[in-house]
C-alpha cells in the first residue's frame, strides 16, 4: 500500500533527496517478510544507525547544557530520554504509526499502536535523515521532536520517583496506584492507573502496560502538584 510520505516530510520539516530511505525507515520486518524482501530491506539497519545517532545527539546536548554535571548524572539524564516509552511519545507526535508498512497479521493485531514498533521506527527515521542529510540534519530533527519536549519525556521515567519523594516528606503519607486493564484485545490491552495520595484520587494515566499507565499518572501528578 502506497503511503503519502510527502505529508510525513512536511510534518517533520525535512524533505529527503532520496525518498527510498524514508520508505525503508517505515518498513517493519513483518512487511518485508510478507513481501518476500530481503531482511536487510526492512528498517532494522536504519534503526541500528538511528539509535547511535540519537544517543550521540542527546549526549552532546546534555554535555553542553550541564557543564558542571558529572558523568553518572549525565548518563541518568540521557536514559530518561532515550528509552522506549519516550520514543513512542515522539513517534506519536508526528503520527508515525499511520505511515508504517506492516504485514497483514501485524496490522490486524494493532501493530501501529505498539510501543516497540513505534519507537523502533522513530529511530529508523533518524537513521534515514542521517544517511540522507548528515548529522546536522538529524540533530535538527532530534532537537525539535525529542529535546524540544525534554521535560515531558523525562517525567515519564522520573515522575514516579518525584511523586514518591513528595509523599515521603510527610511521615504518614501514603502513595497508591490502582491499575486495571480496560478496553483492548488480549494481545494489546490498554491500562488505566489511578494515583492516590493519602487515599485521595489525584489523577489517572493510561498506557499499553501497567508500568506505562502508572508512569503517565505520575507524570500528570507532577504537573498538577507543581513538582517540576
Amino acid at each position: 500500500m502506497e503511503k503519502d510520505i510527502n505529508r510525513l516530510e512536511d510534518t517533520i520539516g525535512y524533505h529527503f533527496r532520496d525518498d527510498a530511505l524514508l520508505r525503508q525507515a517505515l518498513i517493519h520486518p513483518s512487511y518485508s517478510g510478507e513481501m518476500k524482501l530481503q531482511r536487510y530491506e526492512s528498517n532494522q539497519r536504519l534503526e541500528f544507525l538511528g539509535d547511535a545517532v540519537l544517543e550521540l545527539a542527546v549526549s552532546e546536548y546534555l554535555y553542553n547544557v550541564h557543564p558542571m554535571v558529572e558523568e553518572g548524572e549525565l548518563t541518568r539524564k540521557r536514559s530518561s530520554l532515550v528509552f522506549e516509552a519516550a520514543l513512542e511519545v515522539c513517534a506519536r507526535s508526528i503520527g508515525l504509526g499511520n505511515y508504517l508498512y506492516l504485514g497483514r497479521g501485524e496490522d490486524i493485531s494493532l501493530g501501529r499502536e505498539k510501543p516497540s514498533i513505534l519507537s523502533d521506527a522513530f529511530e529508523a527515521v533518524i537513521g534515514a535523515i542521517y544517511v540522507d542529510g548528515g548529522f546536522d540534519a538529524a540533530c535538527t530533527f532530534i532537537d525539535r521532536f525529542v529535546i524540544g519536549q525534554i521535560d515531558e519525556l523525562a517525567l515519564l521515567k522520573d515522575g514516579k520517583s518525584l511523586i514518591q519523594e513528595y509523599v515521603q516528606r510527610s511521615n504518614d503519607g501514603v502513595l497508591e496506584y490502582r491499575t486495571d486493564a480496560i478496553a483492548g484485545p488480549d494481545h494489546m490491552k490498554n491500562f488505566r492507573s489511578e494515583l492516590f495520595i493519602n487515599h485521595e484520587l489525584v489523577t489517572d494515566g493510561y498506557g499499553h502496560s501497567k508500568k506505562n499507565a502508572e508512569q503517565d499518572a505520575a507524570r500528570k501528578a507532577c504537573r498538577l502538584l507543581n513538582l517540576v
